[in-house]
């Protein structure tokens, strides 16, 4: 292991691609930590050290921007923007034929699809720094707390004030979005999938210390070791897979022979990803939101249906709340797989270039055994998925920690997904430099 990080850095054009990418990691950190225009950042820091700082609405998008959202910074929105677009641009293609027919054009449809993508960050970027803006003036940043300062974060709060904070929040997902391709084009790895790594690991930390000082030195060897078993089982998992073996059939054009080869259809477990536990994260805040903002601020006592929502549906220690996340991240992953495989195509393409499943006629048949296999496949997926998602929810009944806790939901995923992919694309380019990879 040793000698094949040493190959890493004696190779000179894979030790540039990691230095770009260390350099523009080192940067993206940096800019989550200076503060927007018009931004008090004593109160922000108070509001930070008298609350746990994920106790708001925006925990999820907080925990994608590195910790940059709750300081109110230059890159406080993150990479949330251009997620929520792509997952939209992916949705879309089922609905508009056009997206599904710019999908099927090759690299000019996909760069077309790209460039679509763009536009709709910036305009989800302006719609959500709008509302961090507007939440921020509010005093409801950080939820429910009793620290004075969180009503003044912002030092002028005039329409001109407001937009510039708005215009500099929407620059800086810009920032974020050129960095990712940048990182894509000359780095190691994904650029974007490497962002939202560096941010979730920023706070790993943080929260361990967290659990030390709240709950001792014992608790956090038990939670560090249960941290390391839950990697251990989303390795597995993630590296698991059902292969459907497919042959081809020989062809002859003039002389030569085409065909005849043996190869499978690689289908996940887990062929939803994260996609499903960001969706039913979002849905479940929008009736905190609703509440939130129906909550009196002259000391009368709030509607039944407010008081209900706040018992039930914003803290997440509540059996209620895990239930109905856990419902949710099943059929949110049933979904998401119906809409990113489609067997009926599957079995197109390979009838038109005379392949076919031993055993299984080629067409109709075909696409209702991929159904099959693909319904009967994602059911353990979907499980897995819910109760990986539910363990910072168990922790924060259990152990006290806060929503963002590192071993579980969204960052286990997330962290363990994005480290093999890019481990993997090391060892690709070692093999082809040294015949011998990072991994044996």
């Amino acid at each position: 292991m040793f000698s094949a990080i040493a190959r890493i850095f004696r190779t000179p054009d894979l030790r540039r691609k990691i230095g770009f990418t260390l350099g523009i990691i080192a940067i993206y950190r940096f800019g989550t930590h200076v503060p927007a225009p018009f931004v008090s950042y004593p109160n922000v820091q108070a509001c930070l050290e008298g609350t746990s700082g994920t106790e708001g609405l925006l925990s999820l998008v907080n925990l994608f921007s590195g910790g940059g959202l709750l300081q109110l910074s230059i890159l406080a929105l993150g990479v949330m923007p251009y997620i929520t677009a792509t997952i939209i641009t992916q949705l879309l293609r089922v609905v508009i034929p056009h997206f599904e027919a710019l999908q099927k054009e090759g690299q000019a449809g996909q760069a077309k699809l790209t460039q679509y993508t763009r536009y709709l960050t910036i305009a989800l970027a302006l719609l959500q720094a709008t509302t961090l803006v507007t939440v921020a003036r509010s005093g409801q940043l950080f939820g429910t707390t009793s620290v004075a300062e969180c009503s003044n974060l912002l030092t002028d709060t005039s329409w001109i004030s407001q937009a510039m904070i708005v215009i500099t929040l929407t620059a800086g997902t810009s920032l974020v979005m050129w960095m990712a391709e940048l990182l894509t084009e000359r780095g190691v790895g994904n650029g974007m999938s490497l962002l939202i790594f560096t941010s979730i690991a920023a706070q790993f930390p943080g929260a361990m210390w967290s659990i030390w000082q709240a709950r001792g030195f014992e608790v956090f060897l038990l939670v560090l070791a249960v941290g390391v078993i839950l990697i251990a089982l989303v390795v597995f998992v993630e590296q698991s897979q059902r292969r459907i073996p497919v042959q081809y059939a020989k062809r002859m054009v003039g002389r030569r022979t085409y065909g005849g080869t043996n190869t499978y259809i690689p289908i996940k477990v887990n062929m939803a990803g994260v996609v499903p536990v960001i969706f039913s994260s979002s849905l479940l805040y929008i009736p905190s939101l609703i509440a939130q903002f129906n909550t009196p601020t002259d000391g009368s006592e709030p509607a039944a249906w407010v008081t209900w929502i706040s018992t039930y549906f914003t803290t997440g220690d509540h059996p209620i709340y895990m239930a109905a996340y856990f419902l949710l991240i099943i059929g949110f992953t049933y979904f998401y797989v119906a809409i990113t495989f489609n067997p009926v195509d599957q079995a197109d393409n390979m009838k038109r270039y005379g392949g076919f499943i031993p055993g299984i006629r080629a067409g109709r048949q075909t696409a209702e055994y991929l159904d099959y296999v693909l319904t009967r496949i994602t059911f353990p997926g979907s499980i897995y998925l819910g109760l990986v998602a539910l363990v910072p929810l168990v922790a924060l009944a259990t152990v006290q920690a806060n929503q963002n806790f590192p071993f579980g939901g969204t960052s286990l995923l997330i962290m363990v997904g994005v480290g093999l992919e890019t481990v993997k694309q090391i060892d690709a380019q070692l093999q082809q430099r040294h015949y011998e990879g990072l991994l044996r």
